[in-house]
């Protein structure tokens, strides 16, 4: 009975929210409850909601002081270059848009926090798309797949993950699996050229001077996450060109001059620091070796580098608090979907129904399928880390698959790199804290973003199975 309650609670909670009947935090919150009191067990839902925000905290902290150390550099013009180098390769062609939205995702992904990735990605892409009228969801579904390939350095959490579940080496999971994690991410760079073809062709034939004089009211610069962005996910909201075929773009359109207002980021903010960007790229660096080395816990350093970010760059108090409040709107938006969420784990692991998920899910692989251990934990990781947390999953669930492909002669090892292959999709999950500063910041509904990214997320996870198990490492 667990079981069916359980894949009931979650298909009810991913419907609803698909198709707009309840916000993600409603849905959160209010079907995990309704379900506690089904189960015979609404005694305890206070303890388990208590549990579930109790475990959730420190992410909930990490995620607050660092999208203020995150928008605060943004605003002192840290990632200006970036951008600019981002912006020159883009040009005005929305192909080269969604595959640049590839790119700076993957490598930003880098030091391993998703958050930061999003952040980083939406500030830089958000005014492009918004000024061409591309859709927005295909920004965020590109740049949520590029990190959950990304995801699996060792640094990243799944990997050690696995390696601690099953008393392994990170590396020796991971490096294994280097050649398969570098298909699925050129997986994603070729679905990004899909998609952006799509996207040029939707568009038409636009230049810059079409789209400046189209949206006069933009001409200033859109800074997401600095408390200036516009609402909208312009969704299938396009223009059509008024003179083409709606087969290409200005393939020679390049991105104005400064004075043209089509920057990423405003070149003349008033917040811009230009004295102390080597002090804040050496903060920035600092505080990412001291995640990758785990010198300190990930929120007391994001605690430690938003305060000494803010003393440094805006020594008034009341420019620190202009700064804080600029920020607030992701903060609190980002908190609350978290502390939400709280309740959705602490019901499902609470009342047990994760457990009994779990067991039906391995008691029902066939006999037949045993020697085959490390391709059915491929398969089962695409769904499972979609609709559990990876705590919950490689904790839970991998060393029960672990125990069952050894009694077949498949090594811990194929079972634990076969397990990496879901994060495409997981990075999506409506349990991961970070795709809320993506869907938050880029003004997208949760539901659209779902709709858009779990079939594609899913293909590529299965690119990465393919080609695990192609070069033999699965």
């Amino acid at each position: 009975m667990l079981t069916i309650l359980g894949f009931t609670m979650i298909a009810t909670f991913l419907v609803l929210i698909m198709l707009k009947k309840m916000s993600p935090i409603a849905a959160l919150v209010l079907i995990p409850a309704l379900f506690c009191v089904f189960v015979g067990k609404g005694g305890k839902l206070g303890d388990y909601v208590i549990d579930g925000v109790t475990s959730l905290a420190p992410t909930a902290a990490m995620l607050m002081f660092a999208i203020v150390y995150f928008g605060v550099m943004i605003d002192v013009g840290l990632f200006d270059p970036i951008v600019r180098g981002i912006l020159k390769f883009c040009k005005a062609d929305p192909l080269r848009i969604v595959v640049g939205t590839a790119v700076l995702a993957a490598i930003v992904s880098l030091d391993g926090d998703g958050s930061t990735t999003f952040m980083i990605t939406v500030s830089a892409m958000y005014p492009l798309y918004k000024r061409l009228k591309m859709s927005l969801v295909v920004m965020t579904g590109v740049a949520a797949m590029a990190n959950g390939v990304m995801n699996t350095l060792p640094w990243g959490g799944p990997t050690a993950r696995a390696a601690t579940a099953l008393k392994l080496s990170a590396s020796d999971i991971f490096v294994p699996m280097i050649p398969a994690l570098a298909t699925g991410l050129l997986g994603v760079l070729v679905l990004a050229y899909v998609l952006g073809r799509r996207e040029r062709k939707r568009l038409g034939v636009l230049t810059l001077d079409e789209v400046l004089v189209e949206e006069p009211a933009e001409s200033e610069t859109v800074l997401v996450g600095a408390g200036t962005g516009t609402g909208g996910s312009d969704v299938g909201n396009a223009p059509k060109a008024t003179g083409g075929s709606g087969s290409g773009t200005d393939a020679d359109a390049e991105l104005p001059d400064e004075d043209d207002g089509f920057q990423g980021l405003d070149p003349n903010r008033p917040t811009l620091r230009p004295k102390l960007y080597w002090f804040n790229a050496l903060l920035t660096v600092t505080l990412l070796t001291a995640m990758i080395m785990e010198w300190l816990p990930i929120p007391v350093l994001f605690l430690l580098g938003a305060a000494l970010a803010l003393t440094v760059n805006f020594p008034h108090m009341p420019d620190q608090k202009a700064r804080l409040g600029a920020h607030a709107e992701n903060v609190l938006n980002v908190s609350g979907m978290v502390f939400a969420a709280a309740v959705f784990t602490g019901v499902l692991q609470g009342t047990g129904m994760v457990d009994h998920m779990a067991t039906w899910l391995v008691d029902n692989i066939p006999d037949g399928m045993g020697p085959h251990m490390a391709f059915v934990t491929g398969v089962l990781s695409i769904p499972l880390t979609y609709f559990m947390s990876n705590d919950g999953f490689y904790f839970g669930i991998l060393p029960v698959l672990a125990e069952a492909g050894q009694a077949h002669g498949v090594s811990s090892l194929e079972i634990a790199r076969a397990s990496l292959v879901g994060q495409p999709l997981h990075m999506s999950s409506p349990l991961v804290p970070a795709v809320y500063v993506l869907v938050g910041m880029a003004k997208v509904e949760f539901g659209d973003h779902t709709r858009f990214v779990v079939k594609w997320a899913a293909l590529t996870s299965l690119v990465v199975l393919g080609a695990g198990i192609l070069f033999g490492i699965i």
